[in-house]
């Protein structure tokens, strides 16, 4: 969420960066900045007329324990109002400071000097390149004929346990997700992240700190007679961790990483572009979260974004790293790069990461603070990012790796595998 001093302090700047981010109800800033004015307005009557009765109680106190009752008695009647009048304005207040607050959390954060304007996905700058596209035989199959064929995946058994885009891993399937797992998290802590296991289901209130609360309530799955939210990405409950807490400075950067299982709606998917592993209701992944000083931000986003290349890159794997538009960024991002992995027998690029710094956007919402030099209370930056999810990439090692013996396994998984070839 929007810092409302910034919101009033900056509305030009404001409502220049949202539009970067394609963001068309600029007239909630004004609106914003209204609300606050009144609410002030009506903060400072409230104040008035509070030290009004509590001077008014002094005298009548004063008075009567001076013998003057009649004068004091004529203050007393005076003041009669002051308390419906208090509850009057703390009832105003409450409306303005509920309807301020809405309006809040409609607005998405501003994206970052170096985000590039745009509204779709083309309009993403690319990055970098790295790595060469495998040529394939015309014989080459899809990562979705492949698991059939060598029956290591099976949707339609997913598709009769419990609906479209819940898979089941099988045999060299199955152990090939568990070694991703293991050396995506082993990877993590050689890079100084602390493992943590966190809940798959989270509160309401944990689902709005994070922002997936408004602004993807039809994105998750709700179990609605305890409301609670299954979670979209291991971010939400990791993120929560420190929600309502003032960390310590000497602390940053405080890096986490984590394995859970991920739930998505994605409601309306349908068409070719999703088959397969291509888009999933439950998928694999292994997240890394930051807090760190605002002054670093910036420098640990480009840290996490060659981190997850290096993983890429000890698979083998051909990527391109993207810089996302203003209008293909996420509600709470200040930017964001996306990581995708060339699939061969599809010839198309598959998202399989996204690393992004959400400034204080998040901790806004979260109240993750921490005192600085001067000893006043911050908020820190929070950023997170994927690494990695699991069904394109092992979409595209099945795919880019099928030989005439099998799918080779690439050697750094050998080890958490337990075998060369799936075959």
């Amino acid at each position: 969420m929007l810092q409302l001093n910034y919101i009033r302090e900056n509305r030009d700047e404001v409502v220049e960066r949202l539009a970067v981010k394609n963001f068309k109800q600029v007239e909630l800033v004004d609106e914003i900045i209204s609300l606050d004015e009144q609410r002030r307005k009506v903060q400072n009557e409230s104040d008035s007329i509070a030290a009004e009765a509590n001077s008014s109680a002094k005298q009548i106190g004063d008075l009567m324990r001076q013998g003057k009752k009649e004068e004091a008695e004529a203050i007393k009647s005076k003041s009669a109002t002051y308390k419906e009048q208090v509850k009057e304005m703390t009832d105003k207040l409450e409306g303005i400071e509920q309807e301020l607050q809405g309006k809040l959390l409609q607005l998405p954060n501003l994206p970052y000097k170096l985000v590039p304007a745009g509204v779709t996905p083309e309009d993403n700058e690319v990055v970098l390149e790295h790595g060469s596209k495998p040529a394939l035989p015309e014989s080459a199959l899809p990562h979705w004929e492949l698991a059939a064929k060598y029956d290591i995946i099976d949707f339609e058994l997913g598709t009769k346990i419990t609906g479209a885009g819940f898979p089941v891993y099988k045999g060299k399937g199955a152990r090939l997700q568990r070694g991703l797992i293991n050396f995506f998290l082993d990877e993590a802590a050689k890079v100084g992240y602390r493992e943590v296991q966190v809940p798959m289901l989270v509160n309401e209130a944990s689902a709005y700190a994070t922002g997936q609360l408004p602004d993807k309530e039809g994105q998750m799955y709700h179990v609605t007679n305890d409301d609670l939210y299954l979670i979209p990405t291991a971010e939400v409950p990791v993120t929560n961790i420190y929600r309502d807490t003032i960390v310590k400075a000497d602390d940053f950067p405080i890096k986490h990483c984590g394995y859970t299982a991920c739930f998505r709606r994605e409601a309306g998917s349908y068409g070719a572009h999703v088959r397969g592993l291509n888009r999933l209701h439950q998928f694999d992944k292994v997240e890394l979260v930051q807090i760190v000083h605002p002054d670093n931000s910036y420098e640990t986003l480009e840290e996490m974004n060659l981190y997850v290349q290096s993983l890429l890159q000890k698979l083998n794997l051909p990527y391109r790293v993207l810089r996302l538009c203003g209008g293909d960024m996420s509600f709470t991002s200040a930017m964001t790069y996306d990581m995708e992995t060339y699939s061969a027998a599809q010839q198309r690029w598959l998202e399989v990461s996204s690393v992004s710094n959400f400034e204080t956007y998040q901790a806004n919402r979260l109240k993750v603070r921490f005192k600085n030099e001067d000893g006043k209370t911050q908020l820190a930056h929070t950023l997170n990012g994927s690494a990695l999810a699991l069904p394109r990439i092992v979409a595209t090692l099945l795919e880019n790796n099928q030989t005439e013996q099998g799918i080779k396994i690439p050697e750094v998984l050998v080890p958490y595998v337990g075998f060369e070839y799936i075959d």
